[in-house]
Formats: structure tokens, sequence, C-alpha cells
């Protein structure tokens, strides 16, 4: 125990709770230093736990410190921060604090720019369906901490680039999963490079003889080495590794030791899209190489597993349209995807605020995909104006200011039956929501009141 140890935990969110707790456990003397206003219930866990914590930096939280540990999503170039390097204290990452406590003897790790919350909780679905005891957390919203008090049949952790970013230390994962890449997070991160190289330390920093499961397509940026099983919908993979996941034309199958093994159909799951389809494969491959016996059919496992909310989530059907909510597609690649996945004719709603990211491809998959947009928020006329170059038709294009209800109307006004409304905005919610969940939860009330009128 480290009894007297004094230790400073920056950030008090759902990560920095977690850390604040497991470091009270573990014996240290915790002060907690959160920049903005601390919410009454969480002072109170504090209090109850006798943590001292401020609102507002200040010099307290160097005062007698031997370790600073960093709560998920608090930026490198925080002012706290480098002030801590000046005054060579160290900095500790969530997760090289927290890792070597969690009780389990099976660590999946899943991260990507995409689909890893679906990954990460359909995991530890299928776990629970095959009689063990599960943990799904991570970045998902319950603090990797909480894994540290009690004993676990297996832990699945989704990771952040944030959090990959202040790893060093083994994270005894026996697979590690990277759903997807794109261009995501470059303001914090400072280059699509540095983005990456984060992302890859989920393979880097695995066990020595687990396995990693990444796309195909994914080879060449992440240059992995050891046990990897790739995916694509190509039965012959463009790399050669230890196995590969085919996405055939209706089912999903694991080529893996010379072995052909089916892992689902299609038809087996209510998720919605091809990109879905995948994070099941990937899912019930890695229930697969844990080495698990008789487990019982995949249409068992997956049974009571739906959409997790704003992620191509079903709102609701209205005169022979369907409407889908995934407001969660926050980035460009995002909203590609999913509009790809979906084999119906789109109106789709854009726009919101930008990461700074080129609307070009976007642009070009809306001609392709989409009969209509209809753009709101403050990136609206770049949008318009990259679906103007890419030859989209300018009578197409719907401009809603900042009213999800006027989007809202225009898309039902102007979309025809066995088409598909889609909310994918491409953009961040922050000009007009406080999050993509109240965004997406708007869009879904508005879609619902239209059904029942």
């Amino acid at each position: 125990m480290n009894i007297n140890k004094k230790i400073s935990v920056i950030g008090a969110g759902i990560s920095g709770q977690g850390l604040a707790l497991l470091a009270k456990n573990l014996g240290y003397d915790v002060f907690v230093s959160e920049q903005k206003n601390i919410n009454d219930e969480t002072k109170n866990l504090f209090t109850q736990n006798n943590i001292n914590f401020e609102e507002g930096h200040s010099n307290k939280v160097f005062e007698n410190v031997s370790e600073i540990l960093v709560s998920a999503g608090i930026s490198p170039k925080a002012e706290i921060l480098l002030k801590a390097q000046e005054l060579n204290i160290k900095i500790i990452g969530e997760l090289d604090f927290v890792i070597p406590h969690i009780k389990s003897n099976k660590i999946i790790c899943v991260t990507g720019s995409n689909g890893k919350s679906t990954v990460t909780s359909l995991i530890g679905h299928i776990l629970n369906k095959a009689g063990l005891k599960a943990g799904a957390g991570g970045n998902l919203g319950t603090a990797s901490a909480k894994f540290t008090q009690e004993k676990y049949d297996a832990v699945v952790l989704e990771l952040s680039s944030f959090q990959l970013e202040r790893a060093n230390n083994n994270l005894r994962s026996c697979v590690s999963i990277i759903t997807n890449l794109a261009p995501d997070h470059i303001d914090w991160h400072g280059s699509y490079e540095n983005y990456v190289k984060a992302k890859a330390k989920i393979l880097n920093l695995r066990d020595k003889n687990a396995f990693g499961i990444i796309q195909d397509r994914d080879v060449k940026l992440l240059n992995p080495s050891g046990n990897i099983i790739t995916l694509s919908w190509n039965e012959t993979p463009g790399h050669k590794f230890s196995g590969h996941i085919y996405m055939a034309e209706d089912k999903a199958f694991l080529i893996l030791n010379g072995e052909k093994i089916k892992l689902f159909d299609y038809s087996d799951t209510n998720l919605i899209g091809s990109h879905n389809f995948e994070n099941v494969a990937m899912s019930l491959t890695a229930l697969n190489l844990l080495g698990l016996k008789n487990l019982p059919e995949s249409k068992i496992l997956l049974d009571g597993f739906k959409a997790l909310p704003h992620r191509c989530e079903f709102a609701g059907e209205l005169n022979g349209v369907i409407y889908i909510d995934d407001s969660k597609g926050t980035n460009v690649a995002a909203s590609i995807t999913a509009m790809k996945s979906i084999n119906k004719r789109k109106i789709i709603i854009l726009g919101g605020q930008g990461k700074g990211e080129i609307y070009n491809e976007l642009a070009q998959t809306v001609k392709e995909e989409c009969d209509g947009a209809v753009l709101i928020g403050e990136e609206a006329n770049k949008i318009k104006l990259a679906l103007e170059n890419a030859g989209f038709d300018k009578k197409n294009i719907f401009m809603a200011g900042s009213s999800m209800e006027e989007a809202v109307n225009i898309s039902v006004r102007i979309a025809k039956p066995g088409m598909c409304v889609l909310l994918s905005p491409a953009c961040t919610s922050w000009d007009m929501y406080k999050s993509y969940k109240i965004r997406g939860e708007h869009f879904c009330k508005l879609v619902q009141e239209k059904i029942k009128n």
C-alpha cells in the first residue's frame, strides 16, 4: 500500500472518477483537479471517499505529488500538463495505471475510427450469452477502473486514440481489434500519421502471442506483426497473415489454420448495414480466438443485441420511408460508411460543427448514394460547395439552417416510398446541441411525432 503518498488526477469525468477511486483504494492520498464545474453527484462521491478536489486548475495539483494521473480526453497541450512537465512530475495515462489491476486473465481491447463501441458491446453481449461473467466498458462509458473491483471471466475495453496515445505498458490483451481507420481527431493528435500511430499501440502493446484483428485495407497503415487476422469482402486476402475473415454475399467465414469456419449468416442479426456485418464478424472471431468450447450457435449468441443508440439505429417508418438515426456519425468516414452500407436510395441530413475535414469524398458518395441532401449547422455552406463541385444536382440540395425540425420536414416532403432518410451528419453537434446523443434523440422524437400525426 502507498499510504500518504499523494497523487493528483486531472479531470473529474467518468474516467477521472474511476482513476481517483482506484488510487484511493490503493492507498494514495488523492487530489482531483477539474477545469470546469463538477456536478453535485460527483462532489458527493469524492467527499464520501475522502478525496479532495477543486474546480479550476491551481498549483494545488503539484503540491507534494509523486505522480499525476490523466483521465481520457485531456489534451496533451493542456496548460496544466505542460507545467507538470516543466516541474518534472511524472505523468501517467489511464491505461498504464489501471490495466495492471484489472481482475481478469482475458482482456479484449477494441479501438477504431468507427464501430468500436458496437464491437465492444457486442463482444460483451456474446460472452455473457456464452455463459461467462464478462464486463464491457472503457471509453464506452464505464470507466476501465471499474473492472479492478471484482473478478471477471473476461473484460472487453473500448480504447480511444486519446487513451492509447498515453499508453506505454503492456495492455495484457489476448485479442486486440482495430475495427477500421479513417482521419479523425487530427486537431488533438496533430496529424493523421500520429492518430494512426496511437491506434497501432493496441497491437504493439498486446500480449506476445495474442491475436490482432484488423481490416485488410489497413495493413499498410498499421504495418502489423505477429498473429494477425485480416478482414475483407474477398475470399483471398490482399495480405497473408495468420488468418482471414471473409465477408461473403450473405454470410461471414473465419479462415484459420486451413479451416473455413462459418461465423454467422447476415440474417442472424438485426443490425443495419454491411459495416455492422463486419462488426459482428470481428466480434465472433474474437470469441473463436478465445478457444471457448461448446458454444451456442451464432443466432443464439446474437439474439437480443440491438444497435447502440444513434449508430444506424432504426428511428421509424412513415409512408414506406425508413428513418435511420446515425447521429454518432461525426466524421466524414463514418457518414460515408453509413451511406454505402445501407442498400437503399437515400435522403441524407448532413452538417453541424466541423472537425477541419475536407468534404470532397463525402460529396462524391452523396452523389452516388443519395437523391437529396438536407444541410444544417455551421458546415452547411462548406458541404453545399463540395456537393456542387462534385456535380450533385443543385436542386436536390436543401438548406435547413440550424433547425432539425426543418430538416425533418424537408426530408418527409422529398423522400419517396422505398427510400431511407439518414441522419449521419459527418460533423459534431456542438453548434446546435450539447452532444450527438441529444441531436439523435431530437431527430427520433421529430420522426415519431410525424408518424403519430
